[in-house]
């Protein structure tokens, strides 16, 4: 199984799509939540795979045995994660939060400040992961 990246971002009309830029044949999706999105990405792909197979054609090696590595803008995480508590999660990675809201809602946002918020979710995740509970 080999693994290919799926993006997901929020439009400028509030909703979300998903596109694999990495492969040769389109496949997209689109919905008003990221949920609805991935479902119709993943949808568009098992009717690609089928067009070819009821076609006679055969499937792309790209299209056969595929994961799919979500990867997403801020305002699709925070969608995807709406346990998450914005302003709280920007408060312990030291970003404003007022600009964190901002990133939430799909405004601008740099390269640099999209890697150091990605390093700390990894640092809150390791965190997380290596927590034990007992009762």
């Amino acid at each position: 199984m080999k693994t290919v990246k799926a993006i997901i971002e929020r439009g400028d009309d509030g909703t979300y799509g998903v596109c694999a830029p990495e492969l040769e044949n389109v496949i997209i999706g689109s919905g008003d939540t990221v949920a609805e999105a991935k479902d119709d990405f993943e949808n568009s792909y098992r009717e690609m795979v089928e067009a070819y197979t009821d076609s006679g054609k055969a499937v792309p090696d790209e299209l056969k045995d595929v994961e799919w590595e979500y990867r997403y803008d801020l305002s699709a995480f925070y969608e995807a994660h709406p346990y998450l508590n914005v302003s709280k999660l920007a408060e312990h990675l030291h970003v404003n939060a007022s600009l964190m809201r901002q990133y939430r809602q799909g405004q601008y946002i740099s390269e640099e400040q999209v890697m150091r918020i990605q390093e700390g979710i990894r640092n809150v995740g390791r965190e997380l992961a290596g927590t034990t509970l007992v009762r």
